[in-house]
């Protein structure tokens, strides 16, 4: 690895810098406006300055998770290096509370598991960064790309992997209006591990050297042992009414599900609601109410009254668990333009999906789970919902998707050790 810096990533850097700097008072404003619906961004706010308390006793892996699907996602690897490295700690970083609550609660029980906030995208942040915990490695999960922060750890001969890479055809368009920037910033990284061989090739065009194709980590999550019999507790609660799962559902979407459900569901059906986010949690409630159901909540821990039609999932962690007690499942995030939500958990766990129009973030994984039979893709939530109710009525049909679904997670498994392959190379 080179000491420096070409001169025309230097230049391109200032402008960036500059826009950083000029920015941070909204990017603090902002902070404490999200505080407002959740806390936890007030909280270790020095973290974001590069100010850290927590030390590592010996070296460190550094990986960064941005929020809680990136997170979810690295477990496998995380696993997979604790084993490969037996003397390091990992180190992951995140930006949101969420994505660092979701770290606490995977490895509660692993000492060497730290987590921090990544400071914003200013060199010399970046550089306290790196001095405090000083990688060995490090690892950032999907395309989460900070320009100051590769350029330092370039500077500071710290190789950086881009690992479970993928790259829309609506992010690649965006990044090409700033290739002066965005093409160095793709050239420093060591290795690049794509999940498809058209992120590849939309990753080689903006400039991104020594890309393999690795596939998806996502598919080698396992459920976590409390899963299984945590959806048999929910299932002892609810009874044997069937259940419609909206899973990870975004704001403008549980107005259209709970309309659609009370159009198209037969009056013992169920429907577990479990909002993206759990600031919004007593919102997407107040919606369901609006419309006229009776909603009772999972944090309750109390059984489902039978007159309850929505079942609001107001807990964290716990998706596969809502997935293994669900007879349907309708994947949030793709009925309105957000880009969709990873369906691979419920093709894992043998669930019917349904999908909306809008899944270029995962855009691979929802054609192929398409194709495969594992999922359905319906043009609007009032169609998707009229789906799921015949669905319910047809066993047959959702025992072809379930085995459909769970043989489409098991053949695509394998990306984490094509990924660790990556990470001994870039290492030799």
């Amino acid at each position: 690895m080179s000491r420096f810096q070409p001169l025309r990533f230097q230049l391109s850097l200032l402008p960036y810098s500059l826009l950083w700097l000029l920015a941070l008072p909204l990017v603090l404003a902002r902070l404490v406006w999200r505080a407002r619906r959740q806390a936890g961004y007030l909280d270790h706010v020095s973290e974001r300055f590069g100010s850290y308390q927590v030390r590592a006793p010996g070296p460190v892996i550094w990986l960064h998770a941005v929020s809680v699907g990136e997170t979810r996602a690295a477990e496998p690897l995380v696993r997979a290096m604790l084993e490969r490295w037996p003397e390091h700690t990992v180190v992951l970083t995140h930006m949101t509370p969420t994505g660092r609550e979701a770290s606490a609660a995977l490895f509660a029980n692993e000492s060497r598991v730290l987590r921090a906030y990544l400071p914003y995208d200013l060199g010399f942040l970046a550089t306290r960064f790196l001095r405090h915990f000083r990688p060995d490695f490090g690892i950032i999960m999907e395309t989460e790309l900070w320009p100051n922060l590769l350029a330092s750890c370039h500077r500071h001969q710290v190789p950086v992997l881009l690992a479970n890479a993928r790259l829309s055809e609506r992010s690649a368009r965006r990044y090409a209006r700033f290739a002066a920037l965005i093409r160095p910033t793709f050239g420093v990284l060591s290795a690049i591990g794509a999940q498809t061989a058209a992120d590849a090739a939309r990753l080689g065009a903006l400039g991104a050297r020594r890309i393999s194709i690795t596939g998806n980590i996502k598919f080698d999550i396992d459920p976590p042992p409390e899963a299984l019999p945590l959806a048999c507790q929910f299932r002892d609660r609810i009874g044997a009414r069937p259940v419609i799962l909206a899973a990870s559902t975004r704001e403008g979407e549980e107005a259209a599900l709970l309309a659609a459900f009370v159009r198209h569901a037969e009056p013992h059906t169920l429907l577990a609601l479990v909002p993206r986010h759990p600031q919004r949690f007593t919102e997407v409630e107040a919606l369901a109410h609006a419309a006229g159901l009776k909603v009772q909540r999972r944090s309750d821990n109390a059984p489902l009254a039978p007159d309850t039609q929505v079942w609001l999932g107001d807990s964290m962690g716990e998706m596969f668990a809502y997935y293994a007690t669900a007879d349907v499942a309708l994947i949030g995030g793709s009925w309105l333009p957000f880009g969709g939500q990873n369906p691979i958990e419920a093709c894992a766990i043998g669930v019917p999906v349904l999908i909306g129009p809008h899944t270029f973030n995962f855009q691979a994984v929802a054609e192929d789970a398409v194709n495969v039979g594992a999922a359905r893709r319906y043009a609007d939530v009032n169609a998707a919902m009229h789906a799921a109710v015949e669905l319910l009525a047809d066993a047959p049909g959702r025992n072809a998707m379930n085995e459909a679904g769970r043989g489409f997670a098991a053949v695509n498994r394998g990306a984490t050790a094509r990924t660790l392959e990556l990470l001994n190379d870039m290492n030799a």
